[in-house]
């Protein structure tokens, strides 16, 4: 079971946007292998940030307004707002470490 809530486009804006705590979304689908690679990494770091950050995955493929809205084109994406804003975005796998210093970078 995933550490990281799931958020779709009825859930995104309370989860996401209005959340008092930093988020990190992981914009992802079932069929990317990219992005099951990057699923134990993911509920690795949502486990390990606990409350100091938000950690959710929105599958692409069931929510196809918040893939435009954001202009998610290639996958795994991450975005991670604070404030209700995006504030940075990260393309592609990659190592955990790599991942949790450019999280850190951005909310520093």
């Amino acid at each position: 079971m995933s550490n990281a809530l799931e958020v779709n486009e009825s859930n995104f804006s309370e989860e996401v946007l209005r959340s008092e705590t930093p988020v990190l979304v992981d914009f992802w689908a079932t069929w990317c292998a990219p992005c099951r690679q990057m699923g134990p990494i993911i509920d690795q770091l949502a486990a390990e940030y606990g409350n100091d950050l938000k950690i959710v995955k929105c599958d692409v493929d069931q929510n196809p307004a918040l893939q435009m809205k954001y202009q998610i084109s290639s996958i795994p994406a991450f975005h991670l707002f604070k404030g209700g804003e995006s504030i940075a975005e990260f393309i592609g796998g990659r190592p955990k470490n790599q991942l949790r210093d450019e999280i850190s970078t951005a909310l520093a």
